[in-house]
């Protein structure tokens, strides 16, 4: 076994061939993380996204669409409600991952990345500390959420059920930001990863079970319903919120999410290293 060898000023748990310990990699993601947040309380106008966006499509949806669709599915505007609001929580993560993977380039042409890229740190915890603050980010926009939805007429029966969605939400919302990190690094421009994100993520959310059941579809466009992750995580939290089946969306939102993170993790990290 050969010997761990430090030159002066380095620290134990960074090794002399750059390997980086677990402790040290905890270290560099704390750091990081510390690092976004204050970026963050230095430009408050970085959260706008997050507490405006569950705000406008909250008022729009059951507003502009509850009574119709609420009808449509045998009741009214309050059955839509319920209907939608369990939908826009499985959202919440999709969209802070777009947001994500445009910063992410963003702190790639401004040079940001360079200085950390030429640091001994670990490039995995770079990116982990993107994923952490970004879900911070998306629990304040779904608190934003729920406050608006009460307003609204969102009746909670299940609270447990309501911190579970909140999780799962959590979970398929990271797998989902390795991608839009790959993304970011990979495309030239922050207006490149948006329009690829709108491409990727508009026919997901429209072509799901978020707002509108899919009962009336056409057979192709359900058959795409069946199969988008979006539909089970949407079903799986109204399952969770209101009552209903879970079981099965529940094993399916949660295998997209591995699935995800096992190949899009090493590939957002190999690209980080690699990135010329």
């Amino acid at each position: 076994m050969s010997a761990v060898v430090l030159t002066p000023g380095t620290r134990p748990d960074v090794r002399h061939d750059t390997r980086i310990t677990p402790r040290g990699h905890l270290r560099h993601t704390g750091a990081l993380i510390r690092r976004n947040l204050l970026w963050i309380r230095q430009d408050p106008e970085s959260m706008f996204d997050a507490i405006l966006f569950p705000v406008i499509f909250t008022l729009l949806f059951v507003y502009v669409f509850g009574g119709s669709i609420g009808r449509a599915m045998g009741g009214g505007q309050d059955q839509y409600v319920q209907y939608v609001v369990p939908g826009l929580m499985a959202m919440m993560g999709m969209n802070m991952a777009q947001g994500v993977g445009t910063g992410f380039n963003q702190d790639f042409n401004s040079g940001v990345m360079d200085r950390f890229r030429s640091l001994p740190i670990g490039r995995g915890s770079v990116l982990v500390a993107k994923i952490v603050v970004e879900l911070m980010r998306m629990l304040v926009a779904t608190a934003v959420l729920m406050v608006v939805a009460l307003l609204v007429g969102f009746d909670i029966t299940d609270w447990p059920g309501l911190l579970a969605s909140v999780g799962l939400s959590a979970v398929f919302g990271s797998a989902l930001m390795w991608v839009f990190l790959t993304l970011g690094v990979v495309m030239k421009n922050a207006q490149s990863v948006q329009a690829m994100g709108f491409l990727v993520l508009m026919p997901l959310q429209f072509g799901s079970s978020i707002f509108a059941p899919t009962d009336s579809m056409p057979g192709w466009l359900r058959a795409f319903t069946d199969y988008n992750p979006l539909s089970s995580l949407a079903d799986t939290a109204r399952g969770l919120m209101i009552g209903g089946p879970i079981a099965h969306d529940l094993w399916v939102t949660l295998g997209w999410s591995v699935v995800l993170t096992a190949v899009m993790a090493p590939i957002a990290v190999h690209k980080f290293r690699t990135k010329s």
